[in-house]
């Protein structure tokens, strides 16, 4: 098991540095336990370049199977555990960049309060990484948008939020504008990978050759930052509002119905034995957005420096 996981790894990151840091092992002790499985094999799972390894062919197969022994392991550890203290011990869990600052801090607080036996070990990343790393077996449970459409994860809806629009603080007074008005005016988006920009570019219904004429940001920090600068216009999801625009000089107004919104909620592996203990901590999740102001009537916290349009 201990030669699996090592592989596992490799195979994961590409690049020994980066696996070894990630089992919490030096590069030479990872270097010969990966050899070590090729002699018990007798064939090479690994070609080995200066900068970065490639998997064989025989190792890409294997990685596959690995994989799958592996959930299963975990998934056999798993079941234990709900037949007696579910919610205990180690827990991964994913959530997507526009989630994670704004609602992941109350989730821990609420979570460690009442399971005090569980350790969370958060991760964020962009919808398509959790998935992937879902069905792998390297998270337990992700907050993300729905739908991810994956058949091998069951989706939990949790609560519905609404995108409202953010423009410079000397717009305030001017109308808000409807959906056909934002395809004409420049509008902020963050850049590829994240579904909050699939989300904003349906809403707009703009096509995927003009969105790749606006202007891209990594993070809806940076996004708010450019509008308070004039730069432009952009939406970000009513959980975001109070931190996001406490230090810009920018104005926050509602959208038109139909207001543009999005569904949070919780993923897991159908197969997970966990399930009915991570419908519990979906509702404590649920809880926790819904105090923060996400429950899509829009009467979220406003800076005192912004209006509200």
């Amino acid at each position: 098991m201990r030669h699996l996981r090592y592989f596992e790894a490799l195979a994961h990151h590409g690049h020994f540095g980066r696996a070894a840091e990630a089992c919490a092992i030096s590069q030479p002790a990872l270097s010969l336990q990966i050899k070590e499985l090729e002699e018990i094999l007798g064939a090479p799972l690994v070609e080995r370049g200066m900068r970065q390894i490639r998997l064989t062919s025989l190792g890409e197969e294997f990685a596959t199977r690995a994989r799958s022994i592996l959930r299963a392991v975990d998934e056999l550890d798993d079941l234990a555990r709900a037949s007696h203290s579910p919610l205990a011990g180690r827990l991964r869990i994913g959530v997507i960049p526009t989630v994670a600052p704004y609602l992941l801090p109350a989730v821990m607080q609420r979570l460690a309060a009442r399971f005090p036996g569980l350790d969370l070990r958060p991760r964020e990343a962009v919808t398509q990484r959790l998935v992937d790393d879902l069905v792998d077996g390297r998270l337990d449970t992700a907050i993300v948008a729905l739908p991810v459409s994956e058949p091998s994860l069951n989706e939990y809806p949790l609560f519905e939020e609404e995108f409202v629009l953010v423009r410079p603080l000397g717009e305030a007074d001017q109308p808000v504008p409807s959906s056909d008005m934002l395809r004409e005016m420049r509008l902020l988006l963050l850049e590829e990978g994240h579904c909050f920009r699939e989300q904003a570019l349906s809403f707009c219904n703009l096509t995927p050759r003009l969105s790749r004429e606006l202007m891209e940001g990594s993070s809806l920090t940076t996004l708010v930052q450019m509008v308070g600068a004039g730069i432009g216009v952009t939406l970000i999801p009513q959980m975001a509002v109070a931190i996001e625009t406490r230090s810009a000089a920018v104005s926050v107004a509602r959208l038109a119905p139909p207001h543009p919104a999005r569904t949070i909620g919780m993923v897991w592996r159908r197969t997970n034995p966990l399930a009915s203990s991570f419908e519990q901590m979906a509702a404590i999740v649920r809880e926790a957005g819904l105090a923060g102001g996400t429950s899509g009537t829009g009467n979220g916290p406003v800076p005192p420096h912004s209006r509200l349009g």
